[in-house]
């Protein structure tokens, strides 16, 4: 997928799109024309019917290092200025990772740092790391406090306390570690996270769209509200979709012992 110059590279085929970080000579780091591509190719994602889930990646070595620290510091005292419109993309990409209606699985090699690197992970619905990939804030470290919405998610993902130590302190954490704590969903073997990706994301490709979109939604405003708010939306959710080719299509795959041909409506 990365033979461009392009710093996002998306395709989208057979209902799974492929999106990747594209600027490996730099750890895939976050300056404004990757992230104003990145929300660009996000946006073609919602806009795409027939979209079923995305895996989400980074070329080379990282996964994604944050922000550009290179790119920052040649700006001089123009970096105010021009990390505000850097914070604000990374926030659109966030949001639109977020609010995508299909689930996003997102496989992380080397380090996710930063920012960006963690914001993006906190902001997926499945994250699997290679054995040896590490996660780490950093932003403290460099004068600077979390974005891409992790001041939220994380928190929400790990606990108040952990979230604390691992923002103040810098704290690198192995895969095992984030695992453990709940920052990611599963670690496999370096050599096996591309075909482990792949065969998740054509998992959740080949199920029941409408279903999977609702549950996803639905668990994403639950950070935001209480159990009584959030009861009167699962009934009605439920209820509409039990409506759907695949809800009965489910329903007869169980009675009759079958594996379920979903058709995502």
């Amino acid at each position: 997928m990365s033979a461009t110059n392009e710093p996002i590279v998306l395709s989208i085929e057979d209902g799974l799109a492929r999106l990747q970080l594209n600027r490996p000579e730099a750890s895939n780091g976050l300056d404004v024309p990757l992230l104003r591509a990145f929300h660009a190719a996000l946006m073609r994602c919602h806009a795409e019917p027939t979209l079923r889930a995305l895996l989400l990646t980074g070329a080379g070595k990282n996964f994604c290092a944050g922000g550009d620290v290179k790119d920052f510091a040649a700006k001089g005292e123009g970096l105010p200025d021009y990390l505000r419109e850097a914070t604000a993309w990374l926030g659109f990409v966030t949001q639109a990772l977020i609010s995508l209606p299909a689930p996003v699985v997102t496989l992380v090699q080397g380090f996710a740092a930063g920012g960006g690197g963690v914001g993006l992970v906190c902001a997926s619905d499945i994250v699997i790391a290679a054995e040896s990939a590490r996660f780490l804030s950093g932003a403290t470290r460099v004068g600077m406090a979390p974005d891409g919405g992790s001041s939220v998610t994380l928190s929400r993902l790990i606990g108040h306390r952990r979230a604390m130590q691992f923002v103040l302190l810098n704290q690198t954490l192995s895969a095992t570690e984030a695992a453990e704590i709940g920052l990611i969903t599963r670690v496999v073997a370096d050599e096996h996270l591309t075909s482990v990706g792949d065969e998740i994301a054509a998992e959740l490709a080949n199920g029941p769209t409408l279903a999977l979109a609702a549950t996803k939604r639905l668990l994403w405003d639950g950070l935001g509200r209480s159990v009584e708010q959030a009861i009167p939306d699962e009934s009605r959710t439920v209820s509409e979709l039990s409506g759907t080719h695949d809800a009965r299509e489910g329903l007869a795959a169980v009675i009759e012992r079958r594996a379920p041909n979903y058709e995502g409506h």
